[in-house]
């Protein structure tokens, strides 16, 4: 699997110090795209989730509760979604037809909270979803896109991994400065650490992703658990507070498609072992259907210490 070059978290690594001036090309680039974008108003409030750093910080966990929050207000939200890993460039509404394949895990996953459109140009999503009546819409990783004007703009932090060397690609994880990043940010939602009131003069909220309580007793559940998420040792991690004896573990890339081919041999060594294959959702949104039913699933959601801050920001949007 592609894992994240250990110099990402060296300040003073040779490498990293190398390649500086590719990273300020990088930034330069991000920067014009931003200054030169559109950054549209379409008439309805858009909730921008995004992250500075590349892979993954917790998004779509804070997407599925911003859906919850914008329901109970009796709103009718869309997430617009650039599809990742998909090959539809859309605009599409993302249907049962459609496949991890053809709309990326993500949006998978998201419609069965809200409707989703998956578009590569973000406007054009936005005008589609506004002619399904969205009252407003949440925009998934669009931090760096300027295609839209943004009411709201969140950004998601891993607490346990932060910004790293604090480095622009290649030379660090970031995918723009993390200056320029929370200029334009709103809010922080800062995962899995101490609560934090500010980062940068930014406000902040801290939470954490919490096992959904489905029923399922995993106290003492032979498991063989597979991730291909940003941090996979974040999913071991829960499984094994929750009780479960984890007999062997399989990291695959951040969205990487699993072929059936290897499927079948960890459902041979999960057999051998007498364990029980286990995924997380956004993993098994990529599996194929008849897989779906052979391997067991972790939801998890965001649960926030200081909630009435972000409800005060979506109060303030209508």
């Amino acid at each position: 699997m592609n894992r994240p070059p250990k110099f990402w978290n060296k300040k003073y690594s040779i490498i990293s110090i190398l390649l500086i001036p590719l990273s300020w090309i990088y930034s330069t680039i991000t920067k014009l795209r931003l200054y030169l974008g559109a950054h549209q108003k379409i008439g309805i409030p858009v909730i921008c989730v995004g992250n500075i750093n590349i892979g993954g910080t917790g998004k779509t966990p804070v997407v599925i509760d911003l859906v919850m929050r914008l329901l109970e207000m009796g709103k009718k939200p869309i997430v617009v979604s650039r599809g990742y890993g998909g090959s539809h460039k859309g605009p599409v509404m993302v249907s049962p037809k459609h496949t991890a394949d053809d709309v990326g895990d993500e949006p998978i996953l998201l419609t069965g909270f809200s409707e989703v459109c998956v578009s590569r140009n973000r406007k054009e999503g936005a005008q589609m979803a506004i002619k399904r009546g969205a009252d407003v819409i949440i925009l998934d990783d669009g931090l760096q896109n300027p295609d839209l004007s943004y009411d709201l703009t969140i950004t998601v932090v891993d607490q346990q991994v932060g910004f790293g060397n604090s480095r622009v690609f290649p030379a660090g994880p970031l995918r723009e400065t993390v200056k320029n990043g929370l200029l334009r940010t709103d809010l922080i939602v800062a995962l899995g650490g101490r609560d934090l009131p500010s980062i940068n003069n930014v406000p902040c909220i801290s939470g954490f992703l919490k096992p959904l309580e489905t029923g399922m007793d995993w106290d003492g559940l032979r498991s063989y658990a597979f991730a291909g998420i940003g941090r996979p040792e974040k999913f071991f991690t829960t499984l094994k507070k929750l009780g479960a004896v984890i007999v062997a573990t399989r990291e695959f890339g951040d969205h990487q498609k699993i072929p059936e081919s290897i499927l079948k041999r960890l459902e041979a060594e999960a057999s051998s072992n007498n364990s029980q294959l286990v995924t997380t959702e956004k993993d098994a949104a990529r599996l194929p259907k008849n897989w779906q039913l052979k391997v067991l699933t972790l939801p998890v959601r965001l649960s926030l210490n200081e909630e009435n801050k972000l409800n005060h920001h979506l109060n303030k949007l209508f």
